[in-house]
């Protein structure tokens, strides 16, 4: 079965949300909402669409080409075909400013990065998401400017986001800027860029957070209805930060109350909602960014421990600028090496194992599937072990039948869903 267009690739559940497509569109013709129990996905607004094919070229959730990067030495490159991407080096650590450190999802390393790259190297901004103010379950994308902007922006927000629909920000702007992404993100910028060299002409550095699945809306909704908090007394949600990892946090409304569960809490009922596609994602440690950040899961959190960060550097130009942040006393890092990161993200690698069973599987019942050349998942298939590898041809098998994933979607279907969670003001 063919994708043709990107009616098709939503219908068959292979996006991811980037907003990609909505950026490349030349007439404007793609649309993004947030379907609650899918997440935000694209919807044509005319049939007058024509041949281009843009928008499938720049899709991460259609097409997603390997790894290859001749700076990396041999060594790394065995690790870039074992699941990491390409590396050059690898570092642990934390963001000097207290304030950036405590806020951030870890160490910070990602946000003092951006503020190194504002202030030190004249780039414009740091395009990312944030929360929407009027409606907190809802994301926006911010084009930050400064260190206080970065600041009021930082944390996980673990809710669909589209930050590529905003990349026509970097583009227009009047100088190099930095973007911040989850990894299927990173990859939509990417490619995009080669569509648009005007938007690559202004690709200053594009930083990636490691990633293991977005939740879609419903997730949330659902979880503050097991808290007894109605979505429309919310005045503001933090998934984490203030501390490592930090507590998920509700603020209401009535200025008084803040309701709050632990990180694993809050995020072992989200990661219940993330969609299928998701499992399907080979790269959960953004390989197409020039810097990567993390959290160094390798080792027990103390009770009060200040956070780190797992910062992995991919490129020469993500090498230079992470030096530069360093030297100029953004940045207090140490090298690091695989077997942390390998310690600190099993559950990426295992996931990546399975995907060319699960992948194999769809093509038994007759389901397109993403593209990934150049990956080597058949190999990782290979080296898991039997017992894995049955448990995840069987769990496939199971939800394509019990979630009728033979079925594709209806613009019909997703409208209906969309209009209802609007016509209810889920989150208003």
């Amino acid at each position: 079965m063919k994708i043709k267009t990107l009616n098709d690739i939503v219908a068959w559940r292979l996006c991811l949300g980037c907003g990609a497509c909505a950026y490349i569109c030349k007439n404007h013709f793609v649309e993004l909402r947030n379907v609650p129990n899918q997440g935000i996905r694209p919807f044509m607004l005319s049939d007058q669409c024509g041949t281009c094919s843009d928008c499938i070229q720049v899709c991460p959730g259609y097409s997603t080409p390997g790894f290859s990067n001749p700076e990396a030495s041999e060594k790394h490159q065995q690790l870039n075909e074992k699941g990491w991407g390409p590396i050059i080096e690898i570092w642990e650590g934390y963001a000097t400013d207290p304030e950036v450190r405590y806020h951030g999802s870890s160490g910070g390393a990602a946000t003092a990065i951006a503020v190194y790259c504002l202030e030190k190297l004249n780039m414009h901004g740091a395009l990312h998401i944030g929360s929407n103010q009027e409606h907190p379950l809802k994301n926006e994308v911010f084009m930050s400017k400064n260190y206080a902007e970065l600041l009021s922006r930082t944390g996980s927000r673990y809710s669909p986001a589209s930050p590529c629909s905003g990349l026509d920000r970097i583009e227009s702007a009047p100088s190099p800027c930095v973007f911040i992404g989850k990894p299927c993100d990173v990859t939509g910028f990417q490619m995009a860029g080669k569509l648009r060299p005007g938007l690559q002409d202004k690709n200053g550095l594009s930083i990636g957070t490691f990633c293991a699945g977005t939740p879609s809306s419903l997730g949330m909704i659902e979880l503050l209805k097991k808290m007894s908090i109605s979505p429309d007394t919310v005045e503001d949600i933090r998934y984490r930060g203030k501390g490592w990892p930090g507590l998920f946090t509700v603020h209401l409304k009535d200025g008084v109350r803040s309701i709050q569960k632990t990180y694993m809490e809050a995020w072992g009922f989200l990661q219940k909602f993330r969609p299928f596609r998701c499992y399907l994602c080979p790269d959960g440690t953004a390989a197409y960014a020039d810097i990567s950040c993390g959290d160094p899961w390798y080792r027990t959190i103390g009770e009060n421990e200040k956070g780190y960060s797992l910062v992995i550097v991919r490129t020469q130009k993500g090498r230079e600028i992470l030096k530069g942040a360093m030297e100029a006393g953004y940045l207090k890092l140490e090298r690091s090496d695989i077997q942390k990161l390998i310690d600190s993200q099993k559950g990426l690698l295992q996931k990546r194992k399975d995907i060319w069973g699960r992948l194999f599987m769809l093509k038994i019942f007759g389901l397109p599937v993403p593209q990934y050349p150049g990956f080597f998942l058949s190999e990782q298939w290979w080296s898991s072990p039997i017992r894995q590898k049955i448990r995840s041809l069987l769990g496939t098998a199971r939800r394509i039948v019990q979630r009728k994933y033979y079925h594709p979607f209806t613009c019909a279907q997703l409208s209906n869903e969309y209009e209802k969670n609007e016509t209810k003001s889920i989150h208003d």
